[in-house]
């Protein structure tokens, strides 16, 4: 069995994986899904998040689990947690994107999204927040983006709990190396009918990191809401073809 830490996306917390935490705890394994530091705090607390900051905190996280610690990441997640691998490569003994960006040396998320097309409905949903420091997004952007495979009651209580997702993170270029983030093995979960992160973008990332493994959901954005069961039943099929 293993440490599973989860890492959850922009706008969201770790009460987004209150789904699958339990049926991945059913199969043995220990789960960890804390909120990055700042998010939903105060200006202050905002205004100090970073993408380094992010990457320690996970590698903290990492390191008070017992071994093996693999590293699931979703969307905006990937950043922290190919940041952390580079740091700390001997914290992970495997890291799992889940339709989570998955970067080149040097590139931010936000640069990867400007030189692509553009969502024009999302970005319509967006407003400046905590004194220009982050990003708000509406309930309807939301919803169009990463809840349309889920249930009315699912995308109501996810979107009400949305919170401001600093801007200072995905502004960051990330660094990682063959020699650090590359020695760590990867695999990639991609969900074909997400809006967020088109399928096309998914396998673009992955052709520059190449996975160990890719496993394929047909799902949207948000399968830890809208499958569980199916996302758990491929991260346990990916947990056996570790070597741990």
């Amino acid at each position: 069995m293993a440490s599973i830490l989860l890492i959850h996306g922009a706008w969201h917390g770790g009460w987004c994986f209150d789904r699958l935490v339990p049926l991945l705890e059913a199969k043995g394994h220990r789960v960890a899904a804390p909120t990055l530091p700042g998010m939903g705090g105060t200006a202050r607390e905002v205004a100090a998040a970073s993408l380094d900051g992010w990457a320690d905190f996970i590698i903290e996280q990492a390191r008070a689990l017992p071994a093996p610690v693999i590293l699931c990441a979703h969307s905006r997640g990937g950043i922290v947690a190919s940041m952390a691998a580079e740091r700390a490569p001997d914290a992970f003994a495997a890291l799992i994107y889940l339709s989570a960006f998955l970067l080149p040396d040097g590139e931010s998320m936000t640069g990867f999204i400007a030189a692509h097309p553009r969502n024009e409905a999302f970005e319509a949903g967006l407003s400046a927040a905590v004194r220009g420091q982050a990003l708000a997004l509406s309930a309807q952007a939301a919803t169009e983006a990463f809840y349309g495979d889920c249930s009315g009651e699912q995308i109501a209580e996810a979107a009400a709990r949305l919170i401001p997702e600093p801007l200072a993170p995905m502004n960051t270029p990330v660094t990682v190396s063959a020699a650090q983030f590359g020695a760590v093995p990867r695999h990639y979960v991609e969900c074909t009918g997400d809006v967020a992160i088109p399928l096309a973008l998914q396998r673009q990332m992955q052709s520059v990191w190449p996975c160990d493994t890719v496993t394929t959901l047909e799902s949207g954005h948000s399968p830890f809401l809208s499958m569980p069961d199916q996302l758990a039943a491929s991260l346990q099929t990916i947990l056996e073809r570790i070597e741990i």
